[in-house]
């Protein structure tokens, strides 16, 4: 017995490496599509890159994990049905359990390392990785100046391009305002055609104007008022601009180092008890200061119910007009007397409902927050769980299949890990826009599939097919007949 447990394990650690860096990869290439405008031509060091990806790769294993236990569990226990080496261990008497029992051991083993790794290195990689990105984008920014759209990153300018040649340098219809002195856009500068370089030590940006005009806004407590700005035309130009501002900043981690994909779940909980209770101190304070202000001008303290301020405003407007509707209207005064208490009411009114959507957006915006800790509190644990839950679907749908090699497996694989990865998305979504708990929105996709792996853990332990049709293909047959 000892002898087929080691086999089995061995069996799946090959392809369980094999689809692991290839889940790795491919999650890798998405993250670069995602970054390749702000990594391209960036003039990186090859030790930066490296860098970059490796974090990146990091923050890819929690979710490469369950997609590769699922394709190789499908393709050891396929292997075998194919085989038949599944039926013959069967028939001596070894049940389906027993055989996944050794490679079952090893997927807790995985899934307890996979919450360690999200919960102690992972928040290390997001936040190595997010300062590594940020710190490119600014360190070199000619290269984020896109066709267009104004760039105002750099400080006393906002640079427009028409349009932008392939080498990334070369630009059209360049437009560049200065408003360095402080007075506004005092200074534009329009080129039909520009290049834009960086000098050696990547201090400054030289701008290689081409055929353009300059307008400059002239000081007019100097001269006279005739001409209040000066046109000069060029066919060559430079402008020189300095970044040292954009130098990478030793602080660049401290700009995420308290967000919440840079948390531990210790961190989270802590977190998410502060915005709580920050949460509710600021919806007591608003209801007291809501009370005290209208409560005078409106209704009794003792008919205000807090937890309904649209009840207030309709009960405080019916209850001046049925006031004012009893008194006998006789004279001009009067009634202009009434019409502005009216108005009065009616702004007070609007000021209140202003003054609570406003509010309402607030503490609306304060729960999204809290929501997004609890997410990724959640995360943590539902992604370590997907391991296990999906080596319970991936072993008795290879018995099932019985195939052993990549084709069949892998189409099944996929389709399920996408179903599973689309739900999860919707829940993770619905959690965010606080139409779902975000224990529900992270857990749904668990508890879709839990019920799948024991449907198919019943049909693979009573040698059943996945889909019947054979009472489906008679009742056809019957009625040709």
């Amino acid at each position: 017995m000892k002898r087929l447990h080691i086999f089995l394990i061995k069996s799946f650690i090959g392809p369980f490496l094999a689809t692991f860096f290839i889940s790795i990869f491919l999650l890798l290439m998405q993250f670069l599509w995602k970054y390749i405008d702000d990594l391209v031509g960036k003039g990186l060091e090859i030790h930066q890159l490296a860098e970059l990806l490796f974090y990146a790769s990091a923050r890819f294993i929690p979710i490469a994990l369950p997609i590769s236990i699922l394709l190789s569990s499908v393709l050891v226990f396929g292997k075998l049905a194919e085989q038949y080496e599944l039926a013959a261990l069967k028939s001596s008497g070894i049940s389906l359990y027993r055989l996944m029992m050794p490679i079952g051991v090893l997927v807790i083993i995985i899934s307890f390392s996979s919450f360690l790794f999200s919960n102690y290195l992972m928040p290390i990689a997001n936040l190595k990785n997010g300062s590594m990105i940020y710190d490119i984008q600014k360190t070199k920014p000619t290269l984020n100046i896109k066709e267009g759209v104004f760039y105002n990153d750099i400080k006393g300018f906002s640079i427009k391009v028409g349009k932008k040649d392939k080498d990334g340098k070369t630009v059209f219809d360049l437009l560049i305002y200065d408003h360095r002195s402080g007075k506004s856009n005092n200074n534009l500068i329009i080129a039909e055609k520009g290049k834009l370089e960086l000098t050696p030590d990547n201090n400054y940006l030289i701008i290689k104007l081409y055929n353009g005009y300059s307008y400059n806004d002239i000081d007019e407590s100097s001269i006279e008022k005739k001409f209040p700005f000066r046109v000069t035309k060029f066919k060559r130009n430079k402008v020189k601009i300095d970044l040292n501002e954009f130098k990478t900043k030793v602080n660049s981690e401290e700009l995420y180092r308290g967000h919440y994909a840079m948390l531990n779940n210790s961190q989270l909980t802590n977190a998410i008890d502060s915005l709580t209770n920050r949460y509710m101190q600021n919806k007591e304070i608003f209801t007291k200061n809501i009370s005290e202000r209208y409560n005078k001008s409106f209704i009794n303290k003792k008919t205000l119910n807090k937890s309904n301020l649209g009840w207030m405003i309709k009960y405080s407007t019916v209850s001046i007009i049925e006031n004012q509707n009893k008194k006998e209207i006789k004279s001009k005064r009067e009634k202009t007397n009434i019409f502005r208490k009216y108005n009065i009411a009616l702004n007070k009114l609007r000021s209140l409902k202003s003054i609570t959507k406003s509010h309402h957006s607030s503490l609306k915006y304060r729960d999204i927050i809290i929501n997004k800790h609890k997410i990724e509190w959640h995360r943590k644990y539902s992604l370590a769980i997907a391991c296990f839950l999906f080596f319970l679907v991936g072993a008795p749908l290879g018995a099932i299949v019985k195939k052993g090699s990549f084709g069949v497996p892998v189409l099944l694989s996929v389709t399920i890990f996408i179903l599973y990865h689309v739900l999860n998305m919707i829940g993770e979504k619905s959690a965010k826009e606080l139409t779902m708990q975000a224990y529900e929105g992270m857990w749904i996709a668990n508890l879709v599939c839990l019920p799948f792996a024991f449907f198919l853990l019943h049909k693979a332990k009573n040698d059943l097919k996945l889909f019947n049709l054979t009472r489906v293909y008679l009742f056809f047959n019957s009625k040709k007949k």
